[in-house]
């Protein structure tokens, strides 16, 4: 009897681990459709648009009279009136304005608050100061500013206390941008080095063109006996046709491939000897007369004549990288600490839930039977842009971005179309990609 009572217990105990194990189960369950149907979400108070979970004390709910206030302001700005209402054409255009530039002032305090950053009464006054002897003549030009955008002087010190902040977060966060390493700065030199810091060869010549042959040589006779500047521009202005005539036919640092000279006469040029005369060189119908007069050789800045300016060029690089890798974070972070009110949820409340639409597409491409054929429509799927193999460089450190694609279809093993790498690899395919 004990026996049958000690494993009757048994099977209980089995019994309630299970209905526990399947309870564990069905809360889980729950919190997984809770977070994907926005269950959790902090709920938007009576009377106000919005909540910003973390934002600094009195700035959040944003409050019905405070977005009023900014759809006003809004309105004034773009120059709408009067002020939209819900179901207007440009209500939603000024509603996502105004809700926005609150979410900014509250958005950007918070970010100063965790990063240390504040300014004073005192601060904010001075740069008023300042601003307002920048941009106003007068205390009356300021105060009609102040009637025609509707702002309180509340509001004006907000604004400039958003714009301090937004420097100075700006200023900490490219602080601690990474310093340019020695081996950074002579790669950069080493593959910038025939571009941007070396001066070709350039030479300063004279011409003198005419499509009579005879009067090319009659003035390639009179060069001969006096080749002095006055004499050029005596002979030029004379025989010759081209534009040069008036300045003895003169062309000042002309440099190979520049352009200035076309074939055979530049390769001529670059071949001859300063202070030599040369022609007549037949140029299509046109014959042409020149001298060198002067050579300036190919100079190439050093590294250590660059290495200042490589460095300064290059640490501005990484403070706009790294800014816009914070400012990119900065958003994500923000947006999923707000939630909107119904009837008020834009793109940056988390809340907001997009229709995969761009919105510079045209509505008729997303209806079945438009009225009106649109002019273009997106891709079905967002086009990834890669670097193309080898084209990544310490000058172009994006690389040259080309969209996927899959290998054309039909296309012999090895070969490769126009504008591919040879071997059938595809710039910016995903590897393996063969449309097979």
């Amino acid at each position: 009897m004990a026996r049958s009572s000690a494993k009757g217990g048994k099977s209980v105990g089995l019994q309630r681990l299970a209905l526990l194990g399947f309870a564990a189960l069905f809360i889980l369950l729950f919190l997984i459709f809770a977070i994907a149907q926005g269950i959790g979400h902090p709920s938007v108070p009576s009377g106000s648009v919005a909540v910003v979970e973390d934002a600094p004390d009195g700035l959040s709910p944003v409050t019905e009279a405070q977005f009023k206030h900014a759809l006003v302001q809004a309105a004034a700005e773009d120059k709408v009136a009067p002020v939209p209402k819900p179901g207007d054409d440009k209500y939603e255009a000024e509603q996502e304005k105004a809700l926005g530039n609150l979410l900014d002032s509250i958005w950007i305090q918070g970010q100063a608050e965790e990063m240390g950053i504040a300014v004073t009464p005192k601060e904010i006054a001075e740069e008023l100061k300042k601003l307002k002897e920048k941009a106003f003549k007068t205390e009356q030009q300021y105060k009609e500013f102040l009637k025609e955008a509707h702002f309180t002087q509340a509001d004006v010190n907000t604004r400039v206390t958003i714009q301090m902040l937004s420097e100075q977060i700006q200023k900490q966060v490219t602080e601690e941008a990474p310093i340019p390493s020695k081996s950074e700065i002579e790669d950069y030199y080493e593959a910038a080095k025939s571009s941007q810091y070396t001066t070709p060869e350039s030479r300063d010549i004279r011409v003198i063109k005419n499509p009579d042959k005879a009067k090319v040589e009659e003035a390639k006779t009179a060069l001969e006996k006096d080749d002095s500047i006055k004499s050029w521009e005596a002979v030029a202005k004379k025989y010759s046709i081209d534009t040069t005539k008036s300045n003895g036919g003169l062309l000042s640092t002309v440099t190979e491939g520049s352009g200035i000279l076309q074939e055979p006469l530049e390769g001529e040029v670059f071949a001859a000897e300063q202070g030599e005369l040369e022609g007549p060189l037949k140029e299509g119908k046109t014959y042409t007369l020149f001298e060198v007069m002067k050579i300036t050789p190919e100079k190439v800045q050093s590294l250590d004549e660059a290495k200042s300016q490589i460095s300064a060029q290059l640490a501005e690089q990484a403070k706009q990288q790294t800014f816009a890798a914070f400012v990119q974070h900065y958003g994500t972070r923000w947006q999923s600490r707000t939630f909107c009110a119904s009837g008020f949820v834009i793109a940056r409340c988390a809340n907001f839930k997009p229709s995969g639409r761009p919105a510079e597409a045209d509505e008729a491409c997303f209806e079945a039977n438009p009225k009106k054929a649109p002019e273009a429509c997106p891709a079905p799927i967002t086009s990834i842009k890669p670097a193309q193999p080898g084209t990544v460089s310490p000058l172009n450190r994006e690389g040259q971005k080309l969209a996927q694609r899959p290998r054309p279809a039909g296309l012999e093993e090895g070969a490769a179309p126009e504008g591919e790498i040879p071997g059938g690899i595809v710039p910016g395919a995903t590897p393996g990609a063969t449309g097979e």
